[in-house]
């Protein structure tokens, strides 16, 4: 049991008590997600009642140590995520959890209704959901929570609006590997001169365990985008 003196009121965050924090262990395969609350917080400190998983509504015990990401909604109405681990626990009036933060400097900024855009490369598949075409092989440009930008000099035959299933392989951070298959819209198609041609897509009818995992994996490459960034 960890001791502390609390200092309530002291310190000033974007993230706030009484905000609601959503929680998913760092490299779990399961993609289960917690609720709960912040009850308390110090300088490089966040305490959270036990949090309810989002499915079952039961509630989790995290082990001390546990990686996490973090997402909370700020009063602007951004959401911002982090990187957190259970540093402990903690018993006053309610059991609570003490969880790392890296401070508000460290925050990935995401604005509702817009997600975050990431360059990076993907090894991407469009199908047909009526075989119209044989499977065409891409890569991404850039992807985010909303859709993908990709590239292939195949022949192609789509047509804007037109409804396709985009396969895509995420390699996260952990190592371990997430195969999705998105029904999708073609936004714009762009021919280039060197034969390349640019596919836009937008993701849809997508569940909220889809753009959660998207949602990660933007945000694993954008702080690894940001650390060579540093280094450099």
């Amino acid at each position: 049991m960890t001791s502390l003196s609390f200092r309530t009121g002291e310190v000033r965050k974007l993230i706030k008590i009484g905000d609601t924090i959503i929680l998913e262990t760092k490299y779990s395969e399961s993609g289960e997600r917690y609720k709960s609350k912040v009850i308390d917080q110090t300088e490089h400190y966040i305490y959270i009642d036990y949090p309810k998983n989002m499915e079952t509504d039961k509630t989790a015990f995290l082990l001390d140590g546990t990686q996490l990401k973090a997402s909370f909604v700020a009063n602007a109405g951004a959401v911002y995520l982090f990187d957190s681990e259970v540093a402990g626990k903690v018993k006053r009036n309610i059991p609570m959890i003490m969880l790392t933060y890296p401070g508000d400097e460290q925050l990935m900024k995401i604005q509702r209704r817009q997600y975050v855009r990431v360059e990076t490369t993907v090894d991407a598949a469009v199908h047909s959901p009526n075989e119209y075409f044989p499977p065409l092989v891409c890569v991404t440009e850039d992807i985010s929570a909303g859709g993908a930008s990709l590239s292939t000099k195949s022949l192609i035959h789509l047509e804007p609006e037109m409804d396709v299933n985009l396969w895509l392989v995420l390699l996260m951070h952990g190592g371990e590997y997430h195969y999705l298959n998105l029904k999708s819209k073609v936004v714009r198609i762009i021919n280039n001169d060197d034969s390349k041609r640019k596919i836009s897509v937008q993701f849809s009818n997508i569940n909220p365990n889809e753009r959660q995992l998207l949602l990660r994996f933007c945000f694993d490459r954008q702080l690894a985008l940001k650390k060579r960034g540093i280094e450099a």
